[in-house]
């Protein structure tokens, strides 16, 4: 009998999607759990403590058509937007945390006072209380969103586990292929 190689997990876009969606939910899904709720417990911890060092005003896409699209960007709204605040594009990673706040940018309306489901959770703060934060505070809401940044960019990776699936080392390859043949 001839000796076979152990398979290589092939790729796996729905681990991938689930990891998008809540960090490590796609390395639970393939059987690795601890691997899974380490990254699903360090990436919501990071990003959820960097919104509470925010005051919960630092994950947002702000409404900038006032200003009009910056120079030489030929696409719509959302992408001026998400350029005139670049951090989103790293905080979107973190997958359904983040959602609130597109929510909020698809549906604000200055005329009602708040959201009925989410309030103002991940509503893009006023000038005059952007400047507060920034003025009355001590560096904690930049270091907030800092922290959120990173989370979502960290989360890349583990997107990217999720759809690489497990490696085998050498070792575990041989004494698959030991255990095969004595068998």
């Amino acid at each position: 009998m001839p000796l076979q190689q152990p398979q290589r997990p092939a790729r796996s876009p729905l681990a991938a999607l689930l990891s998008y969606l809540i960090p490590g939910l796609g390395q639970i899904y393939q059987g690795r759990i601890a691997k899974g709720l380490l990254f699903f417990v360090c990436l919501y911890s990071l990003v959820f403590y960097g919104q509470a060092l925010g005051s919960w005003k630092n994950v947002y896409l702000p409404d900038s058509s006032q200003a009009g699209p910056p120079v030489g960007l030929p696409f719509g709204r959302t992408i001026s937007d998400v350029y005139n605040r670049i951090y989103y594009a790293g905080q979107f990673w973190i997958g359904v945390a983040a959602w609130p706040a597109l929510w909020q940018y698809l549906n604000y309306d200055e005329t009602k006072p708040a959201d009925r489901l989410l309030g103002t959770y991940q509503r893009a703060p006023s000038d005059e209380e952007i400047n507060r934060l920034q003025r009355d505070g001590d560096k904690t809401w930049d270091l907030g969103w800092i922290y959120t940044v990173i989370a979502g960019v960290l989360n890349i990776l583990v997107i990217y586990d999720a759809f690489a699936g497990p490696v085998f080392t050498e070792a575990e390859e041989r004494g698959a292929v030991r255990a095969e043949a004595a068998a």
